[in-house]
């Protein structure tokens, strides 16, 4: 996550988010990623968060080694936990900046993303310093939702309201959070030629589901960092958030309910 003090980092790391960020896996992802991925990789992952991708990049290169960066030193100390509770000897974490990252160049195989470019005032400048620090040949591989691009059922106003919403606050703190239609235009400015461009999704359907996803962005949009920041800058008051959260609860509680996130994503060879 950016430590420039013009950047914020729009969710902020309440339990509401961090009940999301924990549910993150290699598997669900980086799926793109992991056919590249050989036991001796040295990786890097940038804005590791609470370590749950970063231990699975660990146990998937054993002779090799994973660093992870955040610039939260609280969240670091949630993926040490994370690695030290899955046995991994391959792991190191540190705070870091994604646009000045504190490594040498030609330091890494590959270089990882999740969710961050999104949340940068400068994402071709994230990527350049990543291409950097990758060796020529290389693997930068970032991913990034693209919230205009997010789709549900039943429609309503509520969840309307809510996207609307939260891409003027995502906006207002130097972000992008429509960036993963926008990746391959900042690889290539960045200077990357070649990149596999792809996409997945999350879906969010039965019961289960619909009650974890709707619960904690319900729980977002009233207790966490974007919540404060949206009625500090004036674009919603608390009625107007609850109004929001009882929307999230309504569509978790469809039977019909659903829900898909679509992702950009790129593998870039340095």
């Amino acid at each position: 996550m950016p430590t420039d003090p013009a950047v914020v980092y729009t969710h902020g790391h309440h339990e509401s988010v961090l009940r999301s960020h924990t549910w993150r896996t290699a598997a669900n992802s980086a799926g793109y990623l992991l056919g590249a991925l050989e036991p001796h990789h040295r990786v890097l992952d940038v804005g590791c968060g609470p370590g749950t991708i970063t231990a699975d990049l660990a146990a998937l290169v054993p002779d090799g080694h994973v660093t992870g960066i955040d610039n939260a030193d609280e969240i670091l100390d949630a993926a040490r936990s994370t690695a030290t509770g899955r046995s991994l000897t391959n792991t190191a974490f540190r705070t870091g900046d994604a646009q000045a990252l504190p490594f040498a160049d030609d330091s890494f195989d590959v270089v990882h993303a999740h969710q961050v470019l999104q949340h940068l005032g400068d994402p071709v400048g994230a990527l350049r310093e990543m291409r950097r620090v990758c060796v020529p040949g290389g693997l930068v591989a970032v991913r990034d939702s693209d919230y205009a691009a997010m789709t549900w059922y039943p429609s309503g106003p509520g969840l309307d309201a809510w996207l609307e919403l939260y891409r003027s606050v995502a906006r207002a703190g130097g972000g992008e959070p429509d960036a993963g239609r926008r990746l391959k235009a900042w690889a290539r400015e960045a200077g990357f030629a070649d990149i596999t461009a792809t996409a997945s999704a999350w879906c969010f359907a039965d019961e289960a589901e619909r009650a974890w996803w709707g619960g904690l962005w319900a729980d977002r949009t009233t207790a966490s960092g974007y919540a404060g920041r949206a009625v500090a800058l004036g674009y919603a008051d608390q009625e107007h958030l609850e109004r929001i959260a009882a929307a999230w609860r309504d569509w978790a509680a469809a039977p019909d309910g659903w829900f898909a996130v679509l992702h950009g994503e790129l593998l870039c060879r340095a």
